[in-house]
């Protein structure tokens, strides 16, 4: 039965490494971590998740974009497990938006990412993918890539005046962007 793992925070020094690839994606372990990854996902209201959060340097990350408490406005769409993941090409175009990160709680930042990507990865059943993601999953993917990398979204900030506390952000942002269609 999958089960809610512990997140890692900010100042785990795992955080900070670099996840190695998945060498058999459909072996029992990497299906097993991908549930609990899934069920740690739903019960923290994330949007993404990567294995170094919970402790595991394995190049597997979860986009799971729905609206939730953390993202009232973002869009609806399947759990996808991604097994060693990667960016085939990228739009020259990034736009700065509000993240926040589950390793990083009560912070959000404005970071500049790329508005549509191509991705390839390998899924939990071993199928090789290719994929274009815009906007808001696009955002997901690259902010959950980094974990992989040893990256978090505080390296992305073009300045520190980009950040704001998880309650301003509830109160300046949130009610600004529901009021959009």
């Amino acid at each position: 039965m999958a089960k809610q793992l512990p997140i890692l925070q900010l100042g785990d020094p795992i955080l900070r490494q670099i996840s190695q690839p998945v060498a058999s994606p459909g072996d029992d372990s990497i299906q097993t971590l991908s549930n609990h990854l899934l069920t740690t996902l739903r019960q923290s209201n994330g949007v993404g998740i990567a294995a170094p959060q919970v402790g595991q340097l394995h190049r597997l990350l979860i986009v799971a974009s729905r609206p939730n408490l953390r993202y009232p406005n973002a869009p609806e769409m399947k759990p996808t497990v991604m097994i060693d993941p990667q960016i085939l090409a990228h739009s020259d175009e990034t736009v700065k938006d509000w993240e926040g990160c589950l390793s990083i709680p009560g912070i959000r930042g404005l970071v500049p990412r790329y508005t549509e990507i191509e991705i390839e990865y390998t899924t939990a059943k071993g199928k090789h993918k290719r994929q274009y993601l815009t906007d808001f999953v696009a955002r997901i993917f690259q902010h959950e890539l980094d974990h992989l990398n040893g990256l978090v979204f505080l390296d992305r900030l073009e300045s520190i005046q980009d950040v704001i506390t998880e309650q301003e952000y509830m109160k300046r942002v949130v009610p600004t962007t529901s009021e959009q269609p």
